[in-house]
């Protein structure tokens, strides 16, 4: 009988959903290699292999089975899918279109034959889930609302450059969710200065949706957009809940305005303390200072004020720069004014692009804001468990915050 390969519960699932992966059929003790790949929006290829020993009944379990070589190490059941990797150096994986499905071509080799070979369609839109395109006074963005009427909590996803795929993935779990970027509209000049204003649009627009029956939004972000998602929550009304990601402090690269008035001044990175790595891509970090000098100071954004839950999440091999560091220091800072509103959690071995679970695992790639390839951080396995638990911790955190009065949000 031909060899199979199996993919359950199903070859097409959703794009956050765990996949177990086996082989049959096979000899005894036989040798196989299992090849993954998958093209991003730009066309790039993607692969990595795994060889693996089948058992006496010539089964090979991915859940059970650690490869004898290959792209990852150890028992991980989808470790082949996390360590796809471009044959071209410091490449990231782009698929932020919610419409179309993350394919993923898996085939099973014994040497040079083709044994069997399998697809998975991982997808982003869940049934039932609504996607438009939202231009208001202020903004652009892509709004998912779930299917039914409602009431749900509401999202405000901010993202560095605009990605559709967390915010919908967070749809597909029954919240209102907006997307919004900080860089992605050509119109909109954000390298001298940036406004808060646009953003309170956002979360009045989203108040207002007939679909949204939490009293406040929820907003994530991670990276230069955190540090934007903590000063809605300082300065702006309607925002109950906000996730920070391996974020900043203190307002960073830009001044940052509201009502036609400067806030905050800008912590700027000082490039000339970034370092060339043998790759070739740089490493950031030592560029952008922790805002502790008193020349500094005026940068950091008064997180007392937020009346909002916080969740801080930073990574301890986060490369970018030192999100651990900006961490303690708002906790610290929260403590100094009497203030419990907030939880961190520390990922010791995670990266700085940290991503809802199952994504690729980046190491460098081109940095749209510094335009050179930099590196990211975090070890493979220790990264991909940190995605899994946060994408979980995410989800309960804003459950648990934005009470809505049928709200309809779940874990999976």
């Amino acid at each position: 009988m031909a060899a199979c390969v199996f993919l359950f519960p199903s070859a097409r699932c959703l794009f956050d959903e765990p996949l177990q992966v086996t082989m049959t059929r096979l000899k005894p003790n036989q040798e196989v290699e299992l090849r993954a790949s998958a093209t991003d929006e730009k066309g790039k290829c993607f692969r990595s292999w795994a060889v693996y020993r089948a058992d006496h009944a010539g089964q090979v379990d991915l859940s059970r089975d650690a490869p004898l070589r290959g792209s990852y190490r150890g028992v991980q059941p989808m470790g082949l899918l996390c360590s796809i990797t471009s044959e071209v150096s410091h490449k990231y994986f782009l698929k932020t279109q919610a419409l179309s499905p993350h394919q993923v071509n898996l085939s099973v080799h014994d040497r040079d034959l083709l044994l069997t070979q399998e697809t998975n369609h991982r997808c982003i839109l869940g049934n039932g889930v609504q996607r438009q395109t939202v231009t208001e006074a202020g903004f652009t963005g892509v709004l998912f609302t779930p299917p039914g009427p409602g009431p749900f909590a509401a999202l405000l996803d901010l993202c560095t450059f605009l990605s559709e795929k967390r915010a919908c993935l967070l749809a597909n779990k029954g919240f209102v969710v907006l997307s919004l970027s900080l860089y992605s509209d050509p119109k909109v000049d954000r390298d001298t200065e940036l406004h808060l204003d646009q953003y309170e649009e956002a979360v009045l627009y989203l108040l207002r949706h007939a679909k949204v029956g939490s009293a406040e939004v929820g907003v994530v972000a991670r990276s230069k957009a955190a540090d934007v998602a903590l000063s809605l929550a300082a300065f702006v009304r309607g925002v109950g809940a906000v996730v920070w990601i391996n974020g900043c402090c203190a307002n960073v690269e830009v001044p940052l305005f509201y009502r036609q008035r400067q806030l905050l001044p800008a912590l700027r990175p000082d490039m000339s303390k970034i370092i060339k790595t043998d790759s070739g891509a740089y490493l950031l970090k030592p560029a952008t200072p922790i805002p502790c000098s008193e020349a500094h100071l005026q940068t950091v954004i008064p997180i007392e004020k937020a009346s909002a839950q916080l969740l801080f999440v930073a990574s301890g091999d986060d490369l970018h720069w030192d999100s651990a560091a900006f961490m303690e220091q708002m906790v610290e800072r929260l403590k100094l004014h009497g203030k419990n509103n907030y939880e961190a959690i520390l990922y010791p071995g995670a990266g700085h692009l940290l991503e809802p679970p199952f994504s690729p695992f980046i190491v460098s790639s081109f940095h749209g804001v510094a335009k050179t390839a930099v590196l990211w951080g975090g070890e493979a396995s220790a990264h991909v468990a940190a995605e899994e638990h946060l994408w979980k911790k995410i989800q309960e955190f804003f459950r648990a915050n934005l009470k809505c009065d049928a709200n309809q949000a779940k874990v999976n």
